[in-house]
């Protein structure tokens, strides 16, 4: 059955607008919801099993492989989903995701080699583009403007739980029977979910014709894939400083540098109004909280007067405020021009790493900065969605898929691009300048992109909002 395009407008003047359970959207809102704790109960559970798995099968030296090839393959999963998405309606795409994800729990629970392991985090990348992207476009397709910001704001929450909960099981799990039971468990435990969720997505809204001149041309997947290795190379030179990673630095730069700008809107690189301000202010957003989130699980380490329940409150309490923050905007702040949200989120930003930044400078407690990824945690909550609604906004008409992908790719490159500047400046700092006072440059860099989308944000403006 087809959704119908209503809206509060073709309802009754005394009738209560349907929320987000109720009415026509009851079963995309439910499919949406199942398939997204779905997704964070593998990818938190998976992830701190990695070191385990690749110890087990005698290839730490390949870690930074299977790590970065997800990343890589996110990338072009985003392409492949939102290109199907416009073409085909964001259905198909949903349930192909689901189903290549199932599969690569398999492939890497029953890995003889790590070359499988790696493998298989590739098709889980591949999966998870393909998802991420086809949710947003169908989140685009199936509700009405009012309702798209609680949408994605829900979406955030269904991270909530599993980021509470996933990684302590998961080491258990591990510690007590076998890594390949994370993997195999999880491949078990998601094949009837998925399956009512795939009876679910029949339901999504049929694709509108594209706007042909609109000249939105999605990149093609060959150059996806180009931009894809590139970001997987540009991962694994972040994690040594030896001629290899070097060179595979250099070839990311080459390659990335060829092909990004076929996958981003015209214009994204100097900020033009609509969408590719939208796309270049995520890939800033995305870069700036994954750098310190990268960065504070090492400092903690290295700060001996943490104790190790509090570097996992870290974490916990920035997932928890991330997904608070995320549902408040979307409740209470909705009728806040977008923009101003983004831009007020940002300022958050600003405050959390230039506290973390001057925290390391001046010889304070890494709890500091472990503080102050909750507060960008709560900034990212009000950044991340609403950047991501005003790029629904800004689509070309039938080209949701290629607005997400395009966000999805800006994403990742973002997260490696500055991630990279970070890292650099943390190996340049003099070694005498103390462990933690080492992170103060690489922390204050962070300011800047910060900054950017707070000055930037104008340009996201949409002319009429619901």
């Amino acid at each position: 059955m087809r959704l119908r395009a209503t809206t509060e407008h073709g309802a009754a003047p005394s009738a209560k607008p349907a929320g987000l359970f109720s009415g026509e959207y009851a079963a995309p809102a439910t499919a949406f919801t199942a398939l997204t704790v779905l997704t964070g109960i593998s990818g938190l559970a998976v992830v701190p099993t990695l070191p385990v798995a690749v110890r087990a099968l005698d290839g730490l030296w390949l870690y930074p492989l299977v790590a970065g090839a997800f990343v890589g393959a996110a990338l072009l999963g985003g392409v492949a989903g939102g290109a199907w998405s416009d073409r085909s309606g964001p259905g198909r795409p949903l349930a192909a995701g689901l189903a290549l994800a199932v599969t690569t729990l398999v492939v890497s629970g029953t890995a003889v080699t790590v070359w499988q392991l790696a493998a298989g985090r590739f098709l889980d990348g591949l999966a998870a583009g393909m998802i991420v992207v086809s949710t947003n476009a169908a989140i685009g397709r199936t509700f009405p403007d009012r309702l798209r910001a609680r949408a994605l704001a829900l979406m955030s929450v269904c991270w909530i739980v599993p980021a509470l909960a996933c990684p302590p099981l998961a080491g258990l799990v591990a510690s007590w029977w076998s890594w390949r039971w994370v993997f195999l468990g999880l491949a078990a435990l998601t094949v009837l979910p998925g399956l009512a969720v795939i009876v679910l997505l029949r339901r999504l809204p049929r694709p509108d014709r594209p706007d042909e001149q609109s000249g939105a041309e999605g990149p093609g997947l060959a150059v996806a894939l180009a931009v894809s290795v590139g970001a997987g190379l540009g991962q694994y030179a972040l994690s040594g400083r030896g001629a290899a990673h070097l060179a595979c630095g250099a070839a990311a730069l080459v390659v990335i540098g060829a092909f990004v700008r076929r996958m981003l809107p015209p214009g994204t690189w100097r900020a033009a109004t609509g969408l590719p301000a939208t796309v270049l202010l995520t890939g800033l957003a995305a870069g700036t909280f994954f750098t310190l989130e990268t960065m504070v699980p090492l400092m903690l380490n290295l700060d001996g007067t943490v104790p190790p329940a509090l570097a996992g409150l870290a974490f916990t309490g920035s997932a928890v405020a991330w997904g608070a923050s995320s549902w408040a905007q979307s409740r209470w702040l909705a009728e806040r021009p977008r923009h101003l949200l983004v831009a007020s989120g940002a300022v958050l930003l600003v405050v959390a790493n230039g506290a973390a930044a001057v925290a390391m400078a001046s010889g304070l407690p890494a709890w500091i900065p472990a503080v102050s990824l909750t507060l960008a945690a709560i900034g990212m909550g009000a950044t991340m969605p609403t950047l991501t609604v005003l790029s629904l906004a800004h689509a070309p008409s039938g080209r949701t898929g290629y607005a997400g992908a395009a966000m999805a790719t800006s994403q990742n490159l973002g997260q490696v691009g500055i991630l990279a500047l970070g890292s650099g400046l943390l190996g340049t700092t003099p070694a005498d300048a103390g462990e933690l006072a080492r992170f103060g440059p690489a922390l204050g860099v962070l300011v800047v992109p910060s900054l950017l989308i707070v000055i930037l944000a104008g340009r996201v403006r949409v002319a009429r909002t619901s």
